[in-house]
């Protein structure tokens, strides 16, 4: 590897280290080859969520997802002037066969923060987690190493129940920046308006609206599960350690009495820290024997 291919990744490594606060506990369970790789196509998904989610104006934010749409085109053909993570993106690219528009799935997610404030139908935020999540789920399979084509429908499953996730922790922060994922149909169907949800009214309306939203996150986590012995056995345990991360969240706002208008539900490094080394002990067991 060239001096200047291990900068690359070296830099995206510190980006995932910063800012991967649960997903940079499963990256250290992989072998260092997938966890560069990890690092360097995280690096540019953040990104992208950095300018969806700035402070920026909006036709800035805009602006800016142009910008680094081309940047991404022309890093792909060699050409790395728009950022230093872009050696090491390439060649994780390239290394793990990842098909370039898993990328422009993601990054039409970033555009849709930008003019789709709410989703009236499940069906229409389907489309948004795709974008965002499952997108990844899917760039993470490539690196993961795969064998059989239906792993890829689980890794869709899998971004879903992750992007669900995030939605009913984030209601909070999401309703402050004027976006409101969940479906409207569910909010009428619960009778909780929006208005009462930007007011952060919690009642049995909002709780009845809640176990609804996570068992459906739940049905998604089932059906990822279904992926683990489908990908590379070295991979399995840094997979199984995203699902526990993020199945414990899912489980920390059901014991909340889904209260996500207080403080932030989030799992303690002590929590993640366990999960990883159960995960790297994980490893090393005969077969590969991972929890289902």
């Amino acid at each position: 590897m060239n001096t200047d291919l291990e900068t690359s990744y070296r830099v995206a490594q510190a980006i995932a280290r910063k800012r991967a606060r649960n997903f940079y506990y499963a990256f250290i369970v992989l072998p260092p080859e997938r966890r560069r790789a990890l690092c360097a196509v995280y690096a540019f998904m953040r990104h992208c969520d950095d300018i969806s989610d700035g402070t920026q104006p909006l036709h800035r934010k805009r602006e800016l997802l142009q910008e680094w749409r081309r940047n991404f085109d022309a890093a792909l053909k060699g050409d790395f002037d728009g950022s230093p993570i872009f050696p090491a993106f390439r060649d994780a690219v390239q290394r793990f066969s990842i098909p370039a528009q898993y990328f422009y799935w993601i990054l039409q997610g970033a555009e849709m923060d930008l003019d789709i404030p709410r989703y009236d139908t499940f069906s229409d935020l389907y489309r948004y987690c795709f974008n965002v999540a499952s997108s990844v789920g899917l760039v993470c399979l490539q690196i993961f190493g795969f064998a059989e084509p239906r792993a890829k429908e689980y890794a869709e499953s899998c971004g879903i129940a992750f992007q669900l996730t995030n939605i009913l922790r984030d209601i909070k922060e999401d309703a402050d920046m004027g976006r409101i994922y969940i479906p409207l149909e569910d909010l009428v169907r619960f009778d909780y308006p929006p208005e009462d949800l930007q007011k952060g009214i919690l009642d049995e309306r909002f709780r009845r609206l809640m176990r609804f939203e996570t068992d459906r996150a739940r049905g998604y986590y089932r059906q990822g599960r279904n992926l683990i012995p489908l990908i590379d056995t070295t991979s399995r345990p840094a997979f199984w350690a995203m699902l526990e991360i993020y199945g414990r969240l899912l489980t920390k706002i059901a014991r909340k009495q889904y209260d996500v208008f207080g403080s932030s539900v989030k799992l303690s490094q002590t929590e993640k820290a366990s999960i990883a080394l159960r995960a790297l002990a994980m490893r090393f067991l005969p077969g590969g024997t991972i929890p289902r």
